[in-house]
């Protein structure tokens, strides 16, 4: 390439200085320009953190500034369709954490906003972005472990305790299903690359923390009788695997959407022996940076569209509507 694509960060939330910014500065063909926070202090704090050139004040002064050819907007999920739109018109190509919006209907308005501007929109999922996901379609694809049956997946952490986080309001865009519950069945779509016909959820509404779901455990029904059965929650044991059944062996996925200091590896599981799968290190968020800065600067296609994102938000909406109503929802 040329050049970098040239980024600005709309806020300072945890993720984006945990993992976002470190891992656009590690990739190839970015650079983190600019960040921005109501709070000026804080944005020139992160910014002499993360040796970043402009700190601004407001959201508005970094979409104002030329230099910046796309945004990362880490806001809180009430807040993503405002600031995604309002990128899109300022014609900087937009990268939104997850979930993309409240509702599908949400995402449809964004990506609307993003195509009459011509930029890119891209949904922050970037464990896809990580070379294990290609080798696992491909075991899939080739027959590996012969015809898919099932999918299995988990999402939980514990951080009840800190009750005035974001996630736990309610108007917010608050819960596990938005949280993590988003990851087991984006990945099971992805995997299957098929849609759901039908869920049903149950989920643990806690009045400590604004009635938002804490706890979701759900079925999600696909064609060929294949199902996801999955299980979210923000008041129980980190864990993260996921499990890929099939009729003459299985993939196992230890940390399906976190990658360990430990390693980048799966199991296939077949005849009675599990082989582990060693896939070279990676860095999900370089690599979904770079496919981003290859997409902008040099036209290739965009593996992952905001078709695929608003998909995701009607699976959710469903997810939501079950748990709240104890009823299955056909899609």
């Amino acid at each position: 390439m040329s050049r970098k694509l040239k980024w600005g960060i709309l806020g300072c939330a945890s993720i984006a200085k945990r993992a976002v910014i470190p891992g656009l500065q590690q990739s190839k063909f970015n650079e983190v320009s600019a960040i921005a926070s109501r709070d000026i202090d804080k944005s020139k704090s992160t910014a002499e953190e993360f040796n970043i050139s402009k700190a601004y004040g407001s959201y508005e002064a970094l979409l104002e500034d030329p230099d910046i050819d796309a945004v990362y907007i880490p806001l809180p999920n009430h807040l993503h369709k405002e600031w995604s739109i309002r990128a899109a018109e300022a014609g900087k190509h937009i990268l939104c954490e997850k979930p993309l919006a409240l509702t599908a209907s949400e995402a449809a308005e964004m990506a609307e906003a993003a195509a009459k501007a011509g930029v890119i929109l891209s949904e922050a999922f970037m464990y896809r972005y990580h070379p294990r996901y290609d080798m696992i379609k491909d075991l899939l694809n080739s027959g590996s472990i012969g015809q898919i049956r099932a999918i299995h997946s988990s999402f939980t952490f514990n951080n009840a305790a800190d009750a005035q986080n974001v996630r736990y309001r309610k108007d917010w865009g608050g819960g596990s299903i938005y949280d993590v519950g988003c990851y087991p069945i984006h990945a099971a779509r992805l995997l299957l690359d098929q849609e759901p016909e039908a869920v049903t959820v149950q989920a643990f509404f806690s009045s400590e923390h604004d009635d938002v779901d804490m706890m979701a455990s759900g079925l999600i029904e696909f064609g060929n009788a294949v199902s996801l059965t999955f299980d979210c929650g923000m008041w129980a044991a980190f864990r993260n695997p996921l499990e890929v059944l099939g009729t003459e062996g299985s993939i196992e996925v230890p940390h399906a959407y976190t990658i360990p200091s430990g390693g980048d590896h799966f199991y296939l599981n077949k005849n009675g022996e599990r082989q582990q799968i060693t896939v070279t290190k990676a860095n999900a968020y370089s690599e979904q940076g770079d496919h981003l800065a290859d997409v902008i600067l040099n036209n290739v296609p965009l593996r992952f569209g905001t078709e695929d994102a608003i998909s995701n938000m009607k699976v959710i909406d469903a997810c939501l509507l079950s748990a709240r109503e104890r009823i299955r929802v056909t899609l």
